[in-house]
């Protein structure tokens, strides 16, 4: 399997303080990545470091080969569409329907075909078994369908890796679980996942690779 993620001795930052330190990790690739731990222990900052919003403050990082030390502000762009981004709080724009949502991120990634690019955001909402609402608001949806829709756009252009920060959080626990097993479908599939989560469970019910953020460091959840 490649290496997809490789950070060696790394030290993370914010706001000029230490979050984390002592940073060693390989991701390959088709792997399924539990980041455990409380809130503030570092996993939101762990994932922004692999999508370039956050620098490496010390220690070597590679993410999809670029190395995040000297990767330019040019080359971001190239390296986050080669990745996906689900987030806790979904930043769907809010005045545009679901389809204007996924085509508005085809339209910036460089997509031209307009056919073509009807025809691809219907084919991921299918996946995300939400090809009969793409004229619906936001709004009109529940947490629960909002978040497939912004699965469905982290898959718009079929990432490598696909960084879950909180997916489940803002949900109840049946939905929760309904997310979940869209997002272990995703894995089997052979796209990387990393899901920053606090909840213990999904770890057992979505058996996978386990990492416990604590004491500003990062370690096997066996361990």
């Amino acid at each position: 399997m490649a290496e997809q993620i490789v950070y060696k001795n790394v030290e993370i930052h914010q706001d000029d303080q230490i979050v984390l330190h002592d940073v060693n990790l390989v991701v390959n690739s088709g792997e399924m990545i539990y980041l455990l731990g409380k809130v503030g222990s570092g996993k939101s900052s762990f994932m922004k470091t692999i999508y370039g919003a956050l620098p490496i403050a010390a220690g070597e990082a590679q993410v999809l080969e670029y190395d995040m030390n000297t990767i330019r502000r040019s080359k971001l762009p190239y390296l986050r569409r080669r990745l996906g981004i689900i987030f806790q709080d979904y930043k769907l724009l809010t005045d545009r329907s679901v389809e204007e949502n996924l085509l508005f991120v085809l339209r910036a990634t460089g997509w031209k075909d307009k056919k073509l690019m009807k025809s691809h955001v219907q084919e991921v909402l299918k996946q995300v078994g939400m090809e009969t609402k793409s004229y619906k608001m936001p709004y009109e949806l529940s947490g629960g369908e909002q978040q497939r829709v912004v699965i469905a756009r982290a898959l718009l252009n079929s990432p490598e890796i696909i960084l879950a920060d909180e997916p489940t959080g803002n949900l109840d626990a049946e939905t929760g679980q309904e997310i979940m097993d869209l997002l272990q479908n995703i894995s089997q599939a052979g796209i990387t996942i990393l899901i920053s989560t606090h909840n213990r469970l999904w770890p057992e019910l979505y058996p996978g690779k386990k990492i416990l953020f604590a004491d500003g460091k990062m370690k096997g959840a066996d361990a």
